[in-house]
């Protein structure tokens, strides 16, 4: 599986690139008019326990050093016109074609953590990031609209880290488990495809019961889980 999903992510890159070189290069050039330097937006983030990378990403926001994290409602000014439009058609994530090629992602698997969510929860991430990250996945398709809500409420960066820690990320990282339990290259196919037309298709993800194609089960499953507490633990994710 390790093989042909690699196989399938360069491939698929490199078709890709071919048109999508030209949607960069008038992205670019719109960003340089519009929001001038740096074009990019470049994120440390995590591919396995210990390993760091740099996530490539347009930039979206005006400039701040030190950002990182979750996007709350403090975040909000600072999004672009041209910004907003990028995140909602997910174009600023173009750049991670690179990624890709570069071996430090996948199309599909758990989305690159933060070094310190990777040492807050290292038995949990130990297990989340044996698939390589990637630019989409089940808990990204599943709960990414509704982190946006959670995340749309947080008027402080405080109240944004409380509620991405206690709310958000015990969900994601359980959904990015069940990915990994059913991970095939049809389960990925389907969640590219799924992906694409949540962005494409208004209300997409509302539109029916859809199984995975793995024979054991529905997205219901999945889906159920944004419902859930998780158990306290110590050393583990905190509960709701």
């Amino acid at each position: 599986m390790t093989f042909r999903k690699r196989a399938f992510d360069i491939v698929l890159a490199l078709i890709l690139l071919v048109p999508l070189s030209v949607v960069m290069a008038i992205v670019a050039a719109v960003l340089l008019v519009t929001q001038g330097r740096p074009l990019f937006y470049v994120a440390p983030r995590m591919r396995a326990p210990g390993e760091q990378f740099n996530l490539l990403k347009f930039r979206t926001m005006l400039r701040e050093d030190g950002d990182c994290g979750a996007t709350g409602a403090h975040k909000h000014w600072r999004i672009t016109r041209v910004g907003r439009i990028m995140r909602r058609t997910r174009i600023d994530e173009l750049p991670q074609l690179f990624n890709i090629l570069r071996g430090d992602m996948s199309f599909v698997g758990p989305r690159p953590p933060l070094r310190e969510y990777v040492e807050r929860f290292p038995a949990l991430y130990n297990q989340v990031l044996r698939n390589r990250p990637g630019v989409t996945g089940l808990a990204t398709m599943i709960y990414h609209a509704h982190e946006d809500r959670i995340m749309a409420r947080c008027a402080t960066a405080a109240a944004t880290e409380d509620a991405y820690y206690r709310r958000c990320l015990p969900t994601k990282l359980r959904l990015d488990l069940i990915y990994q339990r059913r991970r095939s290259l049809r389960v990925d196919l389907w969640i590219i495809w799924h992906t694409f037309m949540t962005v494409l298709v208004p209300n997409w993800q509302g539109r029916g019961r859809r199984r995975i194609p793995s024979g054991e089960g529905r997205v219901a499953e999945a889906q159920q889980v944004q419902g859930e507490q998780t158990s306290p633990a110590k050393g583990g994710v905190p509960a709701e």
